[in-house]
């Protein structure tokens, strides 16, 4: 089979540091080529790939530093165009770019195949449901509640390669946030939580500037020896930072789609406690391995039952759930669907 992955080109496939999506989009590309498929991966000129790979521009914007970096600036639109230009080379598209994509998507003769891996606000939902030819992927079923009358293909959890994550059945007594700074990401939840558990507190996260105010107001006041922000970390320092918490506090404020950090967290040990929002119920099984609660105060109360869960097992649900071999079986089985309708389409 002759597959196009088209990644945002935002972050480098796989992202140095920060970079769901492109976690995501290596772990899928190299096991599609693991597999024998012709695989041709559009991203960053810094991506690292078996597949051939392709490039409007040498490096990950973020490290060019546009100021329209996450907006339909001309390398993101070159790269979306260029794509969609060489359709007829593969038997099937599969974009990560979301609704920047859909009208070269919409036109295309070549079956696409968009894996949306955001948010479905009520503007988003309506271009899905008007430029509807696209196969849409959601990443959660919650996620796919927010999206009705969509062309919708199917439901495909994400998955990793995390068979050598780091693991430890022991913990280092600290409580673990990782992610981004911001309001929706509910770092502040996570702090309230430590302070008045008296305990350790690490935030390895990146700031974006549109998050700078809330972390003025919100974070930087309450930064302590005990509460320390460490910045964006890199795979190997994440991961020895999970692998030895206590437990990863995941208090989002939004109906989040997927989560990616859940399930590395637990592959390495670390159970995990999110709020009971979006795809949360969906990616950690309550009471095996962590908790899903409502809001702060029965977050503290599920710190304090954390001799329930057994680390081993949070690490043998991830590797079972969500690895990257059962989402690659998961797109090629909507692949191959999408092929053979339009084989047949064609044969009438």
């Amino acid at each position: 089979m002759k597959i196009a992955q088209i990644a945002p080109i935002i972050e480098r496939v796989p992202p140095k540091k920060y970079g769901g999506t492109e976690r995501v989009v290596h772990a899928l590309t190299e096991e599609l080529v693991r597999r024998g498929h012709e695989v041709t991966l559009f991203a960053s000129g810094d991506s690292e790939t078996t597949a051939e790979l392709f490039s409007v521009y040498p490096r990950a914007l973020r490290e060019a530093r546009l100021t329209d970096l996450y907006g339909m600036n001309v390398y993101t639109t070159m790269n979306i165009g260029v794509a969609y230009e060489r359709q007829h080379e593969f038997d099937i598209i599969h974009d990560h770019n979301g609704y920047a994509s859909l009208p070269a998507a919409n036109m295309s003769d070549t079956p696409v195949v968009m894996t949306y891996h955001g948010p479905f606000s009520p503007e988003v939902r309506t271009v899905f449901q008007t430029l509807r030819k696209p196969n849409v992927v959601t990443i959660s079923w919650a996620q796919a509640k927010y999206a009705p009358n969509i062309n919708h293909a199917g439901t495909v959890y994400n998955g990793l390669d995390m068979d050598a994550y780091p693991f430890s059945a022991t913990h280092e007594g600290y409580l673990l946030f990782v992610g981004r700074i911001s309001e929706e990401k509910g770092v502040h939840n996570a702090i309230h939580a430590a302070q008045y558990l008296n305990l350790p507190l690490i935030i390895a996260a990146k700031l974006d500037q549109a998050d700078l105010q809330y972390f003025n107001n919100h974070i930087k006041p309450f930064l302590s020896d005990e509460i320390r922000w460490i910045g964006e970390v890199d795979v190997a320092e994440r991961n020895a930072l999970m692998s030895k918490a206590m437990v990863m506090l995941h208090p989002v404020g939004w109906p989040e789609p997927f989560g990616l950090t859940m399930i590395e967290a637990m592959a390495c040990g670390s159970p995990v406690i999110a709020f009971n929002r979006g795809s949360i119920p969906e990616v950690v099984k309550d009471g095996e391995t962590g908790f899903v609660v409502n809001d702060v105060e029965e977050m503290i109360d599920a710190i304090g039952r954390l001799n329930e869960i057994d680390r081993a097992k949070c690490r043998e649900y991830a590797l079972t759930n969500f690895n990257h071999r059962k989402m690659t079986d998961g797109y090629l089985e909507i692949y191959e669907r999408l092929i053979a309708e339009k084989k047949n389409g064609e044969a009438k």
